[in-house]
């Protein structure tokens, strides 16, 4: 029974950060039911049955909020569901783990990227278009899928922070279209891992705790993207794929205890620093850290433009 209220309360925990910031249920979630002693399939197919429930909640919820680029879910989340269900066959007769370190330092270094561009240069996007194109969306759509269904959960820090880098999308809808989108993904490898392991392999106790604290999580989540500022939100959003990705690298390399503390205290001390930061330019330019309702963060309008 403490096994199941804990695994809800993680679920909840788990919702509110991946709406919030498009990231970390599956991971998050895949990394306790694996503590419980299941096995990693196992523990991949219960979190992608429990977010079938979440995802369309957290997906009705951002459509509410105005948070979903509808061209973006359609063009990552075909491709996306594609590559979760080739994974869930995977999964079920090999190992991913020696793909983790290698995906972990791209990750890593997305992360430092977005980290530092939100920090430093807040929300100026190139001008021009202000999409990404399907034929960047489809390849990455068809990897992150692969990636979300063989390490239990990967849909979120693939995709959102590779979108976040190329600039061309407000945080929230990266955000609102990535979550959106995750329901056709977890549909997908839900499927593959029913044909492969069967229903019987997989615990309705352990989906069912998940589902039911992921969606009370769900809306919540979506109100608050909609409401945190662009530049605020990526800053969070870098900070938690840093740290992360370096848990991530830190369960392949064997390192001292001392190190990995250090490590962590180090990350989380620039990550409150740049957080800081961010909220002191607020302020000192006189900006809401909350954005007022119906309004959207302007882009920024380089000095050429303005100039004319």
């Amino acid at each position: 029974m403490r096994t199941l209220v804990a695994l809800a309360v993680f679920g909840f925990a788990a919702q509110l950060v991946d709406g919030a910031l498009g990231m970390a249920y599956g991971a998050t979630s895949a990394t306790l039911v694996l503590a419980a002693g299941y096995s990693p399939a196992v523990a991949s197919a219960s979190v992608h049955l429990a977010e079938l429930g979440t995802t369309l909640v957290s997906g009705a919820s951002h459509w509410r909020f105005g948070n979903v680029d509808w061209r973006t879910v359609r063009r990552i989340g075909i491709p996306g569901a594609l590559g979760a269900f080739f994974g869930a066959v995977v999964l079920s007769l090999i190992s991913a783990e020696v793909a983790k370190p290698w995906m972990a330092a791209v990750l890593l270094a997305l992360g430092v990227y977005i980290l530092l561009r939100f920090t430093l240069r807040g929300t100026t996007r190139p001008p021009g278009r202000t999409y990404v194109r399907g034929r960047y969306l489809a390849p990455l759509g068809l990897a992150a899928g692969f990636v979300d269904a063989t390490g239990g959960g990967g849909w979120g820090p693939v995709s959102t922070p590779t979108l976040l880098a190329t600039g061309r999308m407000e945080p929230r809808k990266v955000i609102g279209s990535v979550d959106t989108s995750e329901f056709l993904v977890a549909l997908s490898a839900s499927v593959g891992f029913l044909v492969a392991l069967g229903s019987a392999a997989i615990s309705a106790r352990v989906v069912g705790a998940l589902l039911l604290g992921g969606l009370f999580a769900a809306p919540i989540a979506a109100w608050l993207v909609q409401k945190v500022t662009a530049r605020l939100l990526g800053t969070a959003v870098g900070g938690l794929i840093v740290i992360t990705n370096v848990r991530t690298v830190f369960s392949v390399v064997a390192e001292r205890a001392e190190v990995r503390v250090a490590t962590y205290a180090a990350l989380s001390l620039v990550w409150a620093l740049a957080v800081t930061y961010v909220v002191r330019e607020h302020r000192k330019h006189g900006l809401p850290l909350l954005n007022a309702k119906g309004v959207r963060e302007p882009r920024t309008v380089p000095a050429t433009e303005s100039a004319r």
